[in-house]
């Protein structure tokens, strides 16, 4: 199940987006399953990192600038070769495992959306996807249950054209 969420973005920043994570999980109806967060912009991403102290978001937005700063030599038109940099280290999504129709996420931990190049009208992806586990009928479990299914149903295929050649005989 996909949900898609707008974003208004003023100033370089990280901002918390647990809570419409938490939202599509619990709209999904999944249990056990993962939700991926996903920014489809080339100069934001997506990171879980400690929500309960905002210095550490201040801690990251400088050792970011200090790592990336603009530079001369840059030759992207737009002028934003620091915040496409940015967006390539933090990265462009984030996966959280749910587990009992709760996402796993630690004590001090939050999704957020990390702004490289403001202002923006900006949007993310969260995507809730189930565990599926095939049982075939001895009770075997694999991720891959149709491959199961289908060997356990050719076998069985077979077995029953050997009963008939038996019987025939």
């Amino acid at each position: 199940m996909l949900f898609e969420y707008s974003l208004s973005t003023p100033k370089t920043s990280f901002y918390n987006i647990t809570t419409q994570v938490r939202e599509a999980v619990s709209k999904s109806g999944v249990t056990n399953g993962i939700a991926v967060v996903y920014c489809p912009h080339t100069t934001a991403g997506i990171t879980i990192n400690e929500n309960a102290d905002p210095d550490v978001v201040h801690d990251l937005l400088v050792g970011l600038d200090n790592a990336f700063p603009d530079r001369p030599e840059f030759r992207h038109g737009e002028g934003n070769s620091a915040a496409h940099l940015k967006a390539s280290v933090v990265g462009s999504s984030a996966t959280v495992i749910i587990e009992n129709g709760k996402m796993l996420l630690g004590t001090w931990q939050g999704i957020y959306f990390c702004e490289f190049d403001p202002p923006r009208n900006r949007k993310f992806q969260v995507k809730v996807m189930e565990d599926k586990h095939e049982h075939d009928r001895d009770g075997y479990t694999d991720a891959k249950g149709e491959f199961i299914e289908a060997v356990t149903k050719r076998a069985r295929g077979i077995a029953e054209k050997m009963d008939d050649d038996n019987r025939r005989q």
